[in-house]
């Protein structure tokens, strides 16, 4: 597409002048070419960005108006300029063609980083959040997380301060989890509940911080071992607009989302990650992301706070590399990660049925 027409329906389409149809059609062109997709989240941010720019500019200017309205009643005075104080005579002298060319220079600057983030796609951008989903004060809770609660409290010390930190799923049915570090750190005890809602205690046995992988292992006698898990682990690379889905905890039940894979790599061109265009909110961290055969092909981590569904997941086989350091490092943790998917051909409704009994909600205690 010309770049001159892609600029065009990117800004309707960003404004919301196009209508359904054309709407749906660009969609579409979104999941079919990641090109198309990624300069409509840079250039979001570019809008976004200018918009910062027209505020602060907007602020500056009704503070110089307060500051010539309060001069003009007399509430405060005119600074008398000593021969040491010519800037300032010159500052008022000019301000309105210094003011104007700064303006010119602002805007251009903007653009020019503008352009420089559409043709270096590996431009930084740091407004990434991390998915971890915090609840610090017990008094703001709904009722069902109150019920949560109490379970929980029963094998722990009451006083204890409960964050629900996000969510992590089998990796074996034996018992062992696979989370995001940044959910479980700093915990002094963790829990996780199941899909039937029973609480219960896990201990950390790995932790990864440069991958950003936790392992974790439930260890309650109330625990009953799963025979084999539904979904296999992807070893190899994942094709782009590739459909994906996930599951996780952004609120008190299990929610599913869905999406495409918009790009092989993360932020700054992360090898490590992937870039997933997908809905995800605070509590997805550590979710799995499976495509259609019910492969496993990454873990969310982050997203991209500055551009609607943008999302990045580790990849699987960091996910299966983490598992082998484990391996290595403690011979008693016997993990065997299926190759294998069980539910590859079914329909997405009994995947899912098949799936959410691996997955888990994950509670830190402080």
């Amino acid at each position: 597409m010309d770049q001159i027409l892609l600029l065009d329906a990117a800004e309707r389409y960003l404004r919301g002048e196009m209508n359904d149809q054309e709407r749906a059609n660009f969609e579409e062109l979104r999941k079919s070419n990641p090109e198309v997709d990624q300069f409509v989240v840079e250039h979001h941010f570019f809008v976004e960005e200018l918009s910062r720019y027209a505020t602060v500019k907007r602020f500056k200017a009704n503070l110089y108006d307060v500051h010539h309205t309060m001069k003009e009643s007399g509430e405060i005075s005119e600074y008398q300029p000593t021969e040491k104080g010519r800037i300032v005579q010159f500052w008022e002298k000019y301000r309105r063609t210094i003011a104007v060319a700064a303006s010119i220079a602002g805007i251009t600057a903007l653009a020019i980083s503008g352009l420089t983030l559409f043709f270096s796609p590996k431009a930084p951008i740091k407004d990434i959040e991390e998915l971890r989903r915090k609840v610090n004060k017990l008094e703001v809770r709904t009722n069902s997380q109150d019920v949560q609660l109490n379970d929980v409290k029963k094998k722990i010390d009451p006083n204890a301060s409960v964050t629900f930190g996000g969510t992590s799923f089998l990796v074996d049915p034996k018992g062992y989890l696979l989370t995001s570090a940044h959910v479980v750190a700093n915990a002094s005890q963790i829990f996780v509940q199941n899909s039937k809602g029973q609480d219960l205690r896990a201990k950390i046995i790995y932790t990864d911080s440069k991958r950003d992988l936790a392992i974790l292992k439930i260890d309650d006698e109330d625990f009953h071992p799963l025979s084999s898990l539904p979904y296999g682990f992807r070893r190899t690379s994942s094709d782009l607009s590739e459909p994906v889905f996930t599951l996780g905890f952004p609120k008190d039940e299990i929610v599913y989302g869905e999406g495409y894979l918009s790009a092989k790599s993360g932020l700054m061109g992360d090898t490590m990650s992937s870039q997933i265009t997908i809905s995800a909110n605070p509590g997805n961290s550590g979710g799995p992301v499976l495509n259609s055969n019910g492969e496993v092909i990454g873990i969310l981590n982050a997203r991209q706070t500055t551009a609607e569904g943008v999302v990045f997941a580790i990849k699987s086989r960091h996910i299966l590399k983490t598992i082998e350091e484990l391996k290595e490092s403690d011979t008693s943790a016997n993990i065997k990660v299926p190759s294998t998917s069980s539910i590859r051909g079914m329909e997405r409704v009994q995947q899912v049925k098949k799936i959410e009994d691996c997955v888990f909600m994950v509670k830190v205690v402080l």
